[in-house]
């Protein structure tokens, strides 16, 4: 045992052996004292997961994320293309919001710059191909330019494309 003395140094005992520790047992870790043996205690039991199994999965509401009309939207954004960068607008981070409400879609969206040669004609088109989304009776695409697009509002994807990663 190490003690210190009064001068501050530390003093240890020496001692010739060290009694050996029993070896670990598993047995000596299990309760034997149940009717079960080791192998019946310790293996899965059979209904180990059979309340989640039989849980089924929240609804999905088609006009929310994950429903369908909703993902309808995004796939269709996914497939109109910048005419000057040959990445998805939706990718490219361009779409800032899409809202659904009872066949009524409102895109939020900007433009890589507020002097974009197409500034005019993509909301058009976005409106265009959104409606013609089934479920959506009414598309309506707000431009908006706060906050300002950069860079770093694309995907990896894009940048993985345009080789910025």
């Amino acid at each position: 045992m190490a003690m210190e003395d009064e001068t501050g140094k530390i003093m240890a005992d020496e001692v010739d052996a060290v009694e050996k520790p029993p070896k670990a047992r598993v047995d000596m870790a299990i309760d034997t004292s149940g009717p079960e043996s080791a192998g019946e205690r310790y293996r899965r039991k059979r209904d180990y997961l059979a309340g989640f199994l039989a849980e089924n999965p929240p609804e999905v509401v088609p006009d929310q994320p994950g429903g369908e009309v909703y993902e309808a939207i995004i796939d269709t954004l996914k497939s109109i293309y910048d005419p000057e960068i040959p990445v998805n607008i939706y990718d490219l981070g361009l779409i800032y919001g899409v809202e659904l409400s009872d066949g009524h879609a409102v895109i939020s969206m900007t433009l890589t710059t507020p002097n974009c040669p197409v500034a005019e004609s993509m909301p058009g088109e976005i409106e265009m191909q959104v409606g013609s989304v089934p479920g959506v009776g009414h598309a309506e695409v707000n431009l908006v330019w706060d906050p300002p697009w950069d860079p770093g509002k694309m995907s990896d994807e894009a940048k993985l494309e345009l080789g910025m990663l």
